[in-house]
């Protein structure tokens, strides 16, 4: 407990201190809003990760597909899951499955902060969504640096079933990192507001009384003045990397890219 309070307390100091020069808006056109019975979430899409995954959740939005699903499996301490149309395990969308996108390239010019470095490996961020990537390539393969997304709190998934090649429209959100489903599953984004509505819908497999999303909208197609006004702190910035240094400071050996959280305002 005395731990946790020291990262709220250095994420706090960090944020208050922050210049408007170390935030950054959200696109509204990789942005996907959520209504939910809980609460609203706000997840920060990322083509550059997971682009089939992005465009397909997309489509289904524009489509109201995921308007009044239920989430139909959540465990405390891991995940939410929803997106299903028959609002359980297996059921899916018109549309054909998906491949998997498990991996990405960072491209050597692409603003990507490292915040732990090892023999084999880096982790760091893309926006506001973590990796973990190889240590070796980003200066020998001109194709960039491969990455998988890593599944910290609040990070966003494609589910699937057995076959990696069954994604399709459900969707779930992490409550506590698992860093098992790296590289397993298809990274699509992250909760930069609302995690704490992540963490309060109701568990079950299924939910005595299951919470649902009542209505799900790209924020580009949401009218300007409607929009939920969210900023993130930019993990470009200066006011980031001091953030980072506190939680590594107080994290010591234990440190890893999931014991940071992207404050918001």
């Amino acid at each position: 407990m005395l731990r946790l309070f020291t990262f709220c307390m250095a994420a706090l100091s960090i944020s208050a201190a922050a210049q408007a020069a170390d935030w950054r808006s959200l696109d509204p056109t990789e942005t996907l809003v959520i209504e939910t019975s809980k609460g609203t979430i706000v997840v920060e899409m990322r083509p550059d990760l997971a682009p089939r995954a992005v465009e397909r959740i997309k489509l289904l939005a524009r489509e109201g597909v995921y308007d009044g699903l239920l989430f139909h499996r959540v465990i405390e301490d891991f995940v939410d899951q929803t997106g299903n149309p028959d609002n359980k395990d297996g059921g899916v969308s018109r549309h054909p499955d998906l491949a998997p996108e498990f991996t990405f390239r960072l491209k050597p010019d692409q603003p990507h902060p490292i915040v732990r470095d090892t023999s084999d490996a880096v982790e760091g961020f893309v926006g506001s969504t973590p990796f973990i990537g190889a240590q070796d390539l980003l200066d020998t393969n001109p194709l960039g640096r491969r990455a998988t997304g890593a599944y910290c709190p609040g990070v966003a998934g494609m589910g699937r079933q057995e076959a990696v090649t069954t994604a399709n429209s459900e969707i779930f959100f992490m409550r506590q990192a698992s860093r098992r489903l790296d590289g397993d599953y298809t990274v699509w984004g992250r909760v930069v507001k609302g995690l704490d509505v992540v963490r309060a819908m109701a568990v079950g497999e299924p939910p005595a009384n299951p919470d649902r999303m009542i209505r799900v909208r790209v924020a580009a197609d949401i009218p300007a003045a409607e929009r939920p006004r969210v900023e993130v702190l930019d993990e470009r910035g200066a006011a980031f990397k001091a953030l980072v240094g506190r939680v590594r400071a107080a994290r010591g050996a234990d440190f890893t890219v999931c014991d940071i959280e992207i404050p918001t305002r």
